[in-house]
């Protein structure tokens, strides 16, 4: 077990450098492992150079001669001979040597076989393993002479020292000797590197033992010795390669922990750290280590918090932290400018577009932490400039604009709910001790910073059009110009007009739309350019939104849901006009968010709907929306039938029907929304929503719509289950003490009798056109309501306007068995003279029933002449039917008789 802090801080700075080594080791040996399977490609693929082939003349002059072959006679040298005369031209020699045909072609080189278990053992794990026992090893030296008494403190660090410049010394010597020598280390197992981690973690841990552990170092002194050797092991890192690097950069931004006191120096603290990002950037830049910049920025975030939580935030040395920081990724990090890494032009670069946004976050966050205060606010205003002019010299870091346009909403968000607005405008300003102060997060210096934002973004998006050939550019700059001064405009009008009713931020609104409307005119009459397609839209977009926020900030609530569904309507004509894809889906947008809002409150206005019939607020509430709705169906259907069409036509039904179950819910209750329902309001919702399902089954045939499809169907359904659970459980007056009214004209021919109609409509408006057990339960739910429509006019006529009461007499069944009866005969005259098989089952069905019911009910609770008269009416009712069907329906031929032939 370890004793003391010591021990513990050793340990864990030995592991994290073996780790740190290990993975930087890997990441070496990996780019060296491609590097020599390019060099053997390259050498197996180069052309072996063949000499030409001899011309005749060359292969005459060097042909060996023979013995038996005699010389040619010699010319005479003051007559040389002509050179004959040849019929062809000769060809010229081939451009490209060939090899010849029994050349073999060139081995190729085959792949280093990969290392075994035992050269792994011997070449790679046993200098992991070493490295981190040297380091060990002399913390454990100094625990053993400090357990034995051996030396005295002073001595003990003066060996630690020693011992940590002799590993130092030991690392320099081999890689100075491996440098001269022809033998090449291992990448991933180099003995140098090795070395000098392990002084160098030796020697922070001396340094900080003489600190905490002994008192021989002030704070100051020893922030500055480790400070120093984190320094130096940043700048041996480019000898000894990744390793010391990371154990560079843990060690230097760890230091300010090791080495703390009780009143923080913020200032020292900064500019430190300011010196050790640019040691760090400054190294990824020259060796391309990525990692290193990454971890640099994720400490540099991370020293952000420190002092933020306390009462009275330093707001001046974290403002000059994240804008050195954000200074040096500028100009050391991100790809393209100044002294950053080059890159393909076009491409958004993540650790350039994440430094500034890691940067923009931390000031945010000093903003937040100083309620606003007035240099915070300067500081993050700068680095927004900063991104936007970052981002325009080097399209690598545009995808910090996303960043820059969050943090902006953020900061203003928070700054429209951090206090009461109306404190602020009181005439004699704020009381004391309540609220905030006058002077709490300058309204002025908010809202000229909240312009300067909303002018940079927009122009800035607008004038990035065409500066790139790359499609994603121009949009960020778009998207960005276009959603920061809406969110800005939104923020302020929380924060200063309470989302209230506010005719100047109406006016701003109107401004706003104007100026996206003349940017998107601006830009459909330039040149076709990569992204500027999007970006039209995108404007076009901001223009409707501008103005979708100019009615909200103009109108009550329910002028306001008017309003956003006119704006649907108008988007979609729009689209028609200018052709651009994203109108269409904001007019689905508007759509949504109109359905959202009765959502919150059904009524629209509250209480103020009114009191009289059909004529209130629910008609101009409901009706409207609804109108324009179907409008901008039908706009949108003239392109195609996509998912905004959908979505539109979902939001024109849905307001039709509940324009429709609301008005019928205000005239049942006299106004009265929140009263419990009645029989008369099932009856009417049932009544409408078949209405509706009936038109959109024959609206859906020439459409061809599955929104209209579906609709029928929900509709079609809502009806059934308000039939089941209303008419004949919650609201039936069979059961319930209900008062039908008169003996015709009665709440029974609303509630039962026309839906029945109404049912038997719909069934045939789909037969044929849906499945057939769709279509005869529809017909099926008709006859119920018509038998059920019979039932209750026979017990209204016995028992008057109340039908739950009194006995059922002898009579009353009697009746009902007769108007059972009746009811079936009507049903198969109608089947026989329509030729209807459904009415004459229909017909069959009640009679079946009126059987069943006569030997059920009738033969036990009838006596004397009703029992009598009710069997005799049914045989001979039956008997009727009979020779219906034999003389009618199914008649057969008699065949005539046989001649009869004479004898």
């Amino acid at each position: 077990m370890f004793d003391g802090p010591f021990d513990v801080f050793a340990l864990i700075i030995a592991i994290i450098a073996f780790l740190i080594a290990i993975k930087a080791s890997s990441q070496a040996t990996e780019l060296r492992r491609r590097l020599n399977l390019l060099e053997e490609k390259f050498y197996a693929q180069r052309p072996v150079v063949q000499p030409p082939p001899l011309m005749p003349a060359q292969v005459q002059a060097e042909t060996p001669a023979t013995p038996a072959a005699e010389p040619p006679p010699l010319a005479p040298e003051a007559e040389p001979t002509p050179p004959p005369l040849v019929a062809e031209e000769v060809a010229p020699p081939p451009l490209e040597p060939t090899p010849a045909a029994d050349t073999p072609p060139p081995p190729v080189p085959e792949a280093a076989p990969a290392p075994g278990f035992e050269e792994r053992l011997g070449t790679r794990w046993v200098v992991w393993i070493g490295g981190l026992a040297l380091a060990l090893g002399g913390f454990f030296m100094v625990r053993y002479s400090i357990e034995a008494g051996l030396v005295g403190p002073g001595v003990r660090v003066f060996l630690g020292g020693l011992f940590a410049a002799a590993l130092l010394g030991a690392g320099e010597w081999t890689r100075r000797k491996e440098s001269i020598s022809s033998i090449h280390a291992l990448p991933i197992a180099n003995i140098p590197a090795i070395l000098t981690a392990a002084g160098t973690a030796v020697a922070f841990a001396t340094i900080y033992a003489a600190y905490a552990l002994y008192g021989f170092l002030v704070p100051a002194t020893a922030f500055v010795l480790l400070g120093i050797v984190a320094m130096g092991t940043l700048a041996a890192a480019l000898l000894h390669g990744p390793a010391l690097a990371g154990l560079g950069v843990v060690g230097a931004f760890v230091t300010p922990i090791l080495v703390s006191s009780g009143k923080p120096d913020y200032w020292a603290l900064y500019i430190y750290l300011a010196i050790v990002t640019a040691a760090s950037f400054g190294l990824a830049r020259i060796r391309l280590w990525r990692w290193l910049a990454v971890t640099t920025i994720a400490f540099a975030v991370l020293w952000i918090f420190p002092g933020l939580d306390t009462n009275e935030v330093q707001v001046a040395p974290h403002a000059f932290h994240v804008i050195a920081g954000f200074v040096l990724a500028a100009l050391l990090v991100v790809c393209g400018f100044m002294f950053g890494p080059t890159i393909e032009d076009g491409e958004i670069e993540p650790i350039s577009s994440g430094a500034l946004g890691a940067y923009l976050f931390g000031a945010m966050l000093v903003v937040l932490s100083s309620a606003h205060a007035d240099l915070a606010l300067i500081a993050f205003t700068l680095l927004v400039g900063g991104t936007l002019f970052v981002a325009w010299r080097a399209p690598a870091a545009t995808g910090a604009l996303g960043a820059a346009a969050a943090t902006v909403f953020v900061v203003f968000a928070e700054w429209a709910v951090r206090a009461n607005p109306d404190m602020l405008v009181l005439p004699g300003g704020p009381m004391p001790g309540i609220g905030p102060v006058a002077t709490d997060s300058s309204v002025t210096l908010h809202l000229v910073t909240a312009a300067i934002f909303a002018a940079g973004f927009g122009v800035a998006g607008f004038l990035a059009q065409g500066r790139s050939n790359w499609p994603i550019i121009p949009v960020v700059w778009s998207a960005a110009g276009v959603a920061t001064p809406i969110a800005i405009l939104v923020a302020l009008y929380a924060r200063i007009a309470h989302l209230d009713r506010s005719i100047p931020f109406a006016i701003l609104a109107v401004l706003l739309a104007a100026a996206f409307g003349v940017a998107t005119e601006a830009l459909t009459g330039r040149e076709e350019r990569p992204g500027v397609a999007t970006s039209i839209a995108l404007f076009a977009t901001g223009t409707l939104g501008a103005l979708a926020l100019a009615l909200t900030f103009a109108l009550e609530k329910g002028w306001l849901t008017i309003a956003l569904a006119l704006m649907s309507l108008g988007t979609a004509w729009i689209s028609l006009q200018r052709p651009i894809p994203v109108l269409r889906r904001l007019a689905a947008i508007f759509a949504a968010i109109v359905t959202a809002r009765i959502v919150y409150d059904p009524r629209i206005v509250g209480d103020a709907v009114g009191t009289t019939p059909i004529f209130n607020w629910l008609l101009w509430g409901y009706g409207l929306p609804a109108a324009s709705f179907w409008c901008a169906s039908v706009f949108l259907r003239r392109r195609a039938d996509d998912a905004p069409l959908r979505v539109v036509e979902a939001a024109a039904i849905l307001f039709t029907a509940l324009l429709a179950f609301m008005e019928v819910r205000h005239l049942a209750t006299g106004g009265d929304m929140i009263s419990p329902p009645s029989l008369l309001e099932f009856a009417l919702q049932v009544c409408v929503a078949l209405a509706m399902a009936i038109g959109l089954e024959r609206l859906r045939l020439r459409s061809r719509s599955i929104v209209h499809n579906v609709g029928a169907v929900v509709l079609t359904a809502i009806a059934g289950l308000i039939s089941v659970f209303g008419l004949f459980i919650l609201e039936n007056p069979l059961i319930w003490r209900i008062d039908v009214g008169g003996a015709v004209f009665n709440l029974l021919l609303l509630g039962y009798a026309l839906p029945a109609v109404l049912m038997l409509l719909l069934s045939y408006a789909v037969v044929g056109k849906r499945g057939k057990v769709y279509a005869n339960t529809i017909a099926g739910g008709a006859l119920v309501f018509a038998l059920a429509y019979v039932t209750l006019e026979i017990r209204r006529f016995y028992h008057g306007p109340i039908l739950s009461t009194g006995p059922t007499t002898g009579a009353e069944q009697y009746t009902y068995s007769i108007g059972w009866l009746a009811f079936g005969v009507v049903l198969l005259g109608v089947g026989i003279l329509v030729n209807s098989e459904r009415a004459r089952l229909a017909s069959a069905a009640v009679i079946a029933l009126t059987i069943l019911k006569a030997f059920v009910i009738d033969m036990s609770t009838l006596t004397g002449v009703y029992r009598a008269l009710s069997f005799m009416c049914l045989g001979v009712v039956l008997v009727a039917i009979g020779w219906l069907y034999q003389r009618i329906l199914f008649r057969r031929q008699v065949p005539p008789p046989a001649p009869q032939t004479g004898s």
